[in-house]
């Protein structure tokens, strides 16, 4: 007969050490390491596409600035101790060069996957609007031309706001860290069209 093995919750900081140690990246849900949604089902090529033309764009967008952008490898925190790895990060700047967190994360970016985009939608965004530092949330269609974007308009819960942005021509402004990013940037050579 098999004793139930009890989980040990780890703090944010006792994950940094352990995860250290790992081959993959993990992210901290209720003090349990957890492989991210997307490392489980794996990324596809048009996916990886898309957020690689976010890194890109925002790095030369942000050069001079007091903002940088980040892959999945920093992690963000929520007022729960929980860490996730968005697939970009926008964060300042200033902070240790070996980090393993976002430093003042501001914009989260998420790129949908059929297979996530719920889990994503919901339970990721509402934990991302937890951390004070926030602004902004980009959910980034993989499939089509359109991000959902969640803006922070004052304090607390009730303080954010969505709008949709849709098609190739189409612009999204981030007054938050002095840039715009256009949706033909973000789908360049996806074979994502307008529709």
């Amino acid at each position: 007969m098999h004793e139930a093995q009890t989980i040990k919750r780890m703090t944010p900081d006792e994950f940094f050490v352990w995860q250290a140690e790992q081959d993959r990246n993990y992210e901290l849900v209720d003090g349990v390491p957890v492989l991210p949604a997307k490392a489980m089902t794996g990324a596809s090529r048009r996916h990886d596409i898309v957020r690689f033309n976010l890194l890109g764009r925002l790095r030369e967008k942000l050069r001079g600035k007091p903002w940088q952008p980040h892959v999945d490898d920093l992690s963000g925190q929520d007022r729960d101790g929980n860490l996730r790895r968005p697939d970009v990060t926008v964060g300042c700047k200033s902070g240790p060069g070996r980090a393993r967190e976002a430093g003042e994360p501001c914009v989260l970016i998420e790129v949908l996957s059929p297979s996530t985009i719920t889990f994503e939608r919901f339970r990721k965004v509402e934990e991302y609007k937890t951390n004070a530092s926030v602004r902004v949330v980009l959910l980034v269609a993989s499939e089509t031309a359109e991000v959902i974007v969640w803006r922070r308009t004052g304090e607390g819960a009730a303080s954010w706001r969505s709008e949709i942005v849709e098609g190739l021509a189409a612009t999204i402004g981030l007054p938050e860290i002095g840039c715009e990013l256009g949706l033909g940037e973000v789908y360049e050579e996806t074979g994502v069209g307008n529709g």
